[in-house]
């Protein structure tokens, strides 16, 4: 996988469309410290990926949600 800063993506998004189109993945830095802060992927790579399975932990643990429960839309979007 190639790692390019923003400044260097932003300045060769023709050559990020290349390596995407050719099926490489590129994780872009940012900052002082060039901290991944995300990656690029075909979008074949993206959709064919397999779906998460959930319920692994089935029959292993549980949890109970209260009548009262409640939850802002801010706290749904900030957790």
């Amino acid at each position: 996988m190639k790692t390019m800063t923003v400044a260097q993506f932003k300045s060769h998004f023709s050559e990020v469309l290349q390596i995407l189109k050719s099926g490489e993945e590129i994780a872009v830095s940012y900052g002082k410290k060039h901290e991944t802060i995300g990656v690029f992927m075909p979008f074949s790579k993206y959709y064919s990926q397999k779906p998460r399975k959930l319920g692994i932990l089935n029959g292993k643990a549980t949890f109970t949600i209260t009548k009262n429960f409640k939850m802002t839309e801010e706290d749904f979007f900030n957790s």
